[in-house]
């Protein structure tokens, strides 16, 4: 890398270096495991139904894909189903589709936000401790200044 001109009396700018760069968060294996677990669940109901409203009701497989993806993500239906086993069928799947998308959302970011809460948790719990230790720490000031009021021979206060 060759750095650019400098002219009298400028210093040359530093060179980059990747302790600089903000570091790259990490992932766990389990985080990992858990997202891909989750995102297994959301595409086996995703084929189940894709596959179930093709065969049940006839549907294309672009309509069938479309259909489930409504039910899976909780827009509802897009079209009326003909047969009443597609429509239990639809009921079924709205049931298990939507419960394996909120189930990926939990299982994958659930642990994200767990740690966030933990971080936050802590800087509460320092902060709460650094004005318990600062009011302390006033409190004896005050203390001592009253102690040495007294000791001055100004006695008690005046009464109010």
């Amino acid at each position: 890398m060759v750095s650019p001109p400098v002219g009298p009396g400028e210093a040359p700018a530093p060179a980059p270096t990747s302790h600089h760069l903000p570091p790259r968060p990490r992932i766990s294996r389990t985080a990992r495991r858990r997202a891909i677990y989750a995102l297994a669940a959301v595409v086996a109901a995703e084929v189940v139904g894709t596959v179930g409203f093709h065969v049940i009701e006839g549907a294309g497989w672009v309509n069938a894909f479309y259909f489930e993806s409504m039910l899976a993500t909780g827009q509802g239906p897009p079209f009326q189903l003909n047969t009443d086993t597609g429509k239990i069928f639809a009921s079924i799947m709205a049931f298990v589709s939507v419960g394996s998308v909120i189930s990926a959302l939990v299982f994958s970011i659930g642990p994200i936000v767990a740690r966030y809460w933990r971080e936050s948790l802590e800087h509460i719990e320092a902060d709460v401790h650094r004005i318990e230790h600062g009011a302390t720490a006033e409190l004896r000031r005050l203390e001592e200044e009253i102690h040495r009021h007294h000791e001055d021979g100004h006695g008690s206060p005046p009464k109010g």
